[in-house]
């Protein structure tokens, strides 16, 4: 049964002399049952006509009773009191003839909730499901409906808006089942069959369909003159008729306005929805962990100046190739806690690194797995070595960036001086504490980062005698510390600097980052 009640027989009956099909008008009928859309149309198209005859039925008894009640009228009065249609039959007749449920195309859906809730229709996404070929235990369906639907299912409502005050009946447009998830009710349980797999409101895994019919397309024109601050143009929209403007200019439109500009109900389209290309999205995984870096001779990203890339490899990329393939992800973006330089080594317990898998094919490892990756990883290069490997939630991938100039950063570096030293000429550094020092942008890196004084903390320093000339200088800093413009000075524009401090021209040779203090993310036993 379609949960119809007699009330709804008017409505029923006017929606399908305007053209609207059988789902579409259980939907402006408000029913809600999944299962009343998911019957075949001939099924719908044959109850909702003998629910019709029910309610007529209903209505010739109550008139018989009412006809008992009182004294018959004269039969000469009767026809005479009838009004008489353009045919010549009278329109008491007229008004219970069978109502013509349409093999048309729907004025509502065009064609949508007709032609592609159907089997045919169901392998077809199927087909193009499994060819993507992604490991997935549930998925979401996605609908894209044309725009134009909204003005139609508008002009729906307005045409039956009158009934529904004449009758005295509370209906509102929000209680309207939308196209989309009519659809949804209609198709999901045999797509869930035919894949052998739960269709959820909620999944990592998104199917979409999505429809076009270029006939229509001007029926949302009319809009962008009445309601012309809804429609702004977009970068990523090759259309400013987007649903949602469309839906927030028809809230604004009165209904006067509208049916001045627009039929009601709808014009009866030549041609059917066209479906566009199925599409498989799995959402994005994240992976997290440290590395080390022990080659001063390999950039943390890919190096390219002047659109020429110089040196081979890089960081990311060592750790991300042995990842795409063993998620089959379309791609990935790396973030890290800072970066060092492409002479710079990261020693000690690594950098903190994650990274996002684009679109996976295959999202689920267990452990054993993401340890097994993390070998493979390693055993790829001597250049790179990487630790607490882990899958990550995107939130926890936020506390790697959380209070980032708050972070501290332990570094070893080669000091050359020019000036001959002893040992003693060392010892004021170690007695150096908090010492707040002035980076302007360095020259270096002027080309990718706005030109600003920033003020930054040495927090300790220490240092080991070489030679006369050479020295090694520990540091703990604030992180975002520039240590080779602290050391050299970069022309002055780090004030004070280690030139200054020794009253020589110093200068830095090797520097090693020794730890990131970055409490993320946790540690997993060997």
């Amino acid at each position: 049964m379609l949960s119809l009640k007699e009330k709804d027989s008017p409505i029923v009956r006017k929606l399908l002399d305007a053209g609207c099909c059988a789902r579409c008008v259980l939907r402006f009928c408000c029913v809600g049952k999944c299962s009343s859309y998911q019957l075949p149309s001939e099924d719908i198209n044959k109850e909702l006509l003998a629910f019709l005859s029910e309610a007529d039925g209903e209505q010739s008894h109550g008139a018989a009773e009412q006809t008992q009640t009182e004294d018959p009228p004269c039969k000469k009065l009767k026809l005479d009191s009838a009004p008489v249609g353009q045919d010549g039959s009278s329109e008491a007749s007229a008004a219970h003839t069978e109502p013509n449920v349409q093999s048309e195309i729907c004025v509502a859906c065009l064609g949508v909730l007709q032609d592609f809730c159907d089997l045919s229709y169901t392998k077809q996404v199927c087909e193009v499901v499994r060819k993507a070929d992604y490991k997935f235990g549930s998925l979401v369906l996605a609908v894209s409906l044309p725009a134009q639907l909204s003005v139609r299912e508008h002009s729906c409502w307005l045409h039956i808006k009158k009934e529904v005050k004449e009758k005295s009946m509370c209906l509102d447009k929000e209680d309207v089942v939308q196209v989309k998830d009519a659809f949804k009710w209609a198709i999901q349980g045999m797509v869930g069959k035919e894949l052998g797999t739960p269709v959820l409101t909620n999944s990592l895994f998104e199917v979409s369909v999505g429809f076009t019919h270029p006939e229509t397309e001007a029926d949302c024109h009319f809009l962008a003159t009445t309601c012309s601050d809804c429609f702004k143009p977009t970068k990523n929209k090759a259309s400013v008729f987007t649903r949602m403007a469309v839906v927030k200019a028809l809230d604004k439109i009165s209904d006067a306005k509208f049916l001045r500009h627009y039929p009601c109900p709808p014009v009866r389209p030549a041609s059917k929805c066209t479906p566009l290309d199925t599409t498989c999205l799995h959402t994005s995984v994240f992976i997290a962990g440290r590395y080390n870096k022990f080659s001063r001779e390999l950039p943390q990203t890919p190096w390219v100046i002047d659109g020429e890339r110089r040196m081979e490899g890089s960081v990311e990329e060592l750790i991300a190739d042995p990842l795409l393939s063993s998620f089959r992800a379309d791609g990935f973006n790396f973030s890290s806690s800072g970066r060092e330089d492409v002479d710079v080594r990261t020693l000690g317990n690594g950098r903190p690194f994650a990274m996002e898998l684009l679109n996976p094919h295959r999202a689920k490892f267990n452990g054993a797995e993401v340890r097994q990756l993390q070998e493979v990883i390693n055993a790829s290069s001597d250049k790179i070595r990487v630790r607490d490997l882990q899958i990550v939630t995107r939130d926890a991938m936020g506390r790697m960036k959380e209070g980032e100039e708050e972070k501290t950063k332990s570094y070893s570096a080669l000091i050359w001086t020019k000036k001959a030293i002893t040992n003693s000429d060392l010892d004021f550094i170690a007695n150096i504490k908090e010492l707040k020092i002035d980076q302007k942008t360095p020259l270096r890196v002027l080309h990718r980062r706005p030109l600003a004084v920033r003020q930054r903390v040495i927090h300790s320093m220490s240092a080991s005698y070489l030679d006369t000339h050479h020295f090694r200088l520990q540091l703990h800093t604030q992180a975002g510390t520039y240590i080779k413009e602290f050391v050299h000075g970069d022309f002055g524009r780090t004030k004070p600097n280690l030139c200054a401090l020794m009253e020589s021209e110093v200068d830095i040779l090797e520097l090693d980052v020794e730890s990131v203090d970055v409490d993320w993310p946790p540690a997993v036993p060997e």
